[in-house]
Parts: C-alpha cells; sequence; structure tokens
C-alpha cells in the first residue's frame, strides 16, 4: 500500500570518505551539539556572562548523555541490543533513549559547573533556562540520524507526506505497507517552534529561572504523548500504553509542577507588567535618591 506521494528514504546511512564509512546517526550527534552550544552560547552572552562556558561543559555533557541514552536504552528495551559482545555499546545502529541521554547530560553539566566554574545558584539556574532552547535544537538534528536508519516511524498512511520504507526496516506484521507517518519530521518540526519559543521568553525574562527550562520538560513531554501514539516500533507495554507514553505523562506533569512552584505557586503567575528580571530591579528614579543619601 503507497500513497500518490511520499518523502523517500535514504538508499544509506551514512557516506564514504576514502577507506572510512561515516555513519549519517553519528554525525547528526555532532551537528546536534554543535547547534546546542551555538544557542545556549548566544543566549548566555546575552545575560551577560561568559559565553566560553557552554563548550566547556560540553566537553562532558556531552559523553554523559550517550552514556545515559544507552543505559536507558539497554534498560528499557534489551530485546533489540544486536546479538554481539558489541552489542550494548553499538550506538552507530541507533538506540538511544532521549530521556536518559538529556538526565545524564545535565546533571554532569550541573555538577561540572558547580564544581569547576564556581557558579552562584542563580547563575546555575539562569543557565539552564538558556540551556533548554539550545537542547530542543540539539534534538530536532539527531531525530535525523532516525530518518537515515530508518526507524521510530509511525504508523501506516497514506497522506502526501508519508515515509517510505524498504522492507527490510519494516517492523513485523507490517511487511504489506510501504509508507508510514514521519513521527521523526513531527518532532523536528515541535522541537524548532517551542526553541524559538522558549529563546523569546529567556530574552524578554519573563519568568524567574528555571521556570523555561521547566516548560521545555513540560513541553518536550506533551509532544511525545502524541507522537507515541503513533509508533510502532518494539516497545514495553505497561496497561496497554507504551512505556515512552507513561514516562511522558510523568515528565509533562513534573515539569508543569516544577514550573509553578519555580514562579512561587499559581499566585505568583499573576502578570505584573514588567519582566521579572527587572521586577526586583529599582529604577534609576528610584535608587538616585538612595544615592544621594549616601553620599551625604
Amino acid at each position: 500500500m503507497i500513497g500518490s506521494g511520499f518523502i523517500p528514504s535514504p538508499s544509506e546511512n551514512g557516506f564514504h570518505i576514502g577507506p572510512f564509512f561515516v555513519h549519517a546517526y553519528g554525525l547528526m550527534y555532532v551537528l546536534a551539539v554543535a547547534a546546542a552550544i551555538v544557542v545556549t552560547r548566544a543566549l548566555w552572552k546575552r545575560e551577560g556572562e561568559d559565553p566560553n562556558l557552554p563548550q566547556e561543559i560540553a566537553i562532558w555533557a556531552f559523553p554523559a548523555g550517550l552514556i545515559g541514552g544507552r543505559i536507558y536504552f539497554l534498560i528499557t528495551t534489551p530485546s533489540q541490543v544486536p546479538p554481539h559482545w558489541w552489542g550494548p555499546f553499538a550506538i552507530w545502529k541507533g538506540g538511544l533513549g532521549i530521556w536518559g541521554g538529556i538526565a545524564g547530560g545535565v546533571l554532569v553539566g550541573l555538577w561540572y559547573i558547580r564544581r569547576r566554574r564556581k557558579l552562584t545558584k542563580d547563575q546555575m539556574l539562569r543557565l539552564l533556562d538558556c540551556a533548554a532552547p539550545g537542547l530542543l535544537c540539539a534534538q530536532a538534528i539527531g531525530r535525523f540520524g532516525n530518518y537515515f536508519n530508518q526507524e521510530l516511524f509511525g504508523k501506516p498512511s497514506t497522506l502526501p507526506w508519508a515515509l517510505k520504507i524498504s522492507p527490510a526496516h519494516r517492523p513485523p506484521g507490517f511487511a504489506q505497507y510501504a509508507t508510514f507517518q514521519p513521527t521523526f519530521l513531527y518532532e523536528i518540526i515541535w522541537n524548532l517552534l517551542l526553541a524559538a519559543g522558549l529563546a523569546w521568553l529567556v530574552r524578554r525574562h519573563r519568568f524567574k529561572a528555571p521556570g523555561v527550562f521547566a516548560l521545555y520538560v513540560a513541553g518536550y513531554s506533551a509532544f511525545r504523548l502524541f507522537e507515541e501514539n503513533l509508533r510502532i516500533d518494539y516497545s514495553v507495554h505497561i496497561l496497554g500504553m507504551r512505556l515512552n507514553f507513561w514516562i511522558a505523562l510523568l515528565g509533562t506533569l513534573a515539569g508543569l509542577g516544577w514550573f509553578v512552584w519555580t514562579q512561587g505557586g499559581f499566585k505568583g503567575l499573576r502578570p505584573s507588567g514588567r519582566s521579572v528580571r527587572g521586577a526586583d530591579t529599582p529604577s534609576s528614579e528610584q535608587a538616585r535618591p538612595v544615592v544621594a543619601q549616601r553620599r551625604g
């Protein structure tokens, strides 16, 4: 079954440079890290902070994210690990859980800036907000790796933008279908739109830190609730729903609760008519009499 139009899948999951084969999945992760650094650096510099800090953190956070993502995958889907001694380490074949990757990278990044750079608590929280749009951009780029691997797609579809999957990559029970929902594309679009919205919030200082990061957790998790209902790749099921659906539900609720808590509860979310960053800062007219008194 195939629709009148579709998105073709790549015939190869990489390319050769001389005798070396470059896996597109790994290349996308390198580009993803670069995007996260660039976006976070720009927002952090706008805060008047050291713009070199994001790349320092990435040196530690990137490998931690790979390890965390792989551990999550091994725990939740052990049957999908290649049956070889090197199977648990074969990240070039896919198999990185975003939940474990983000948790590992963020925790190690926070450890680094706390122990090595001695940032204040306020700086650490603001840095989390600045990192949120960058992480979403990185996740969007990383999803292109799934496209090259022909994996993590959705239900059969005849939509004009359906994704054509080679017979060798179709899950059991779906061999008669040729085109499927391109869930990777949906997530790319959502991540970029959410990144743009969160970057605007960071620049305008609409919420107390780390409110934007909390919205990142809630916003991405909420989209995964939709996406998990489309995907047909192997997954452990609990109460008839995919495992990642329940993880996404917990992430959505936790992110929303965290956001409300960071803003001081529902009373703290009432509009004040000015940005949060300036809410506790006296205006120049207010500050001038104090300065005059001190001089006298």
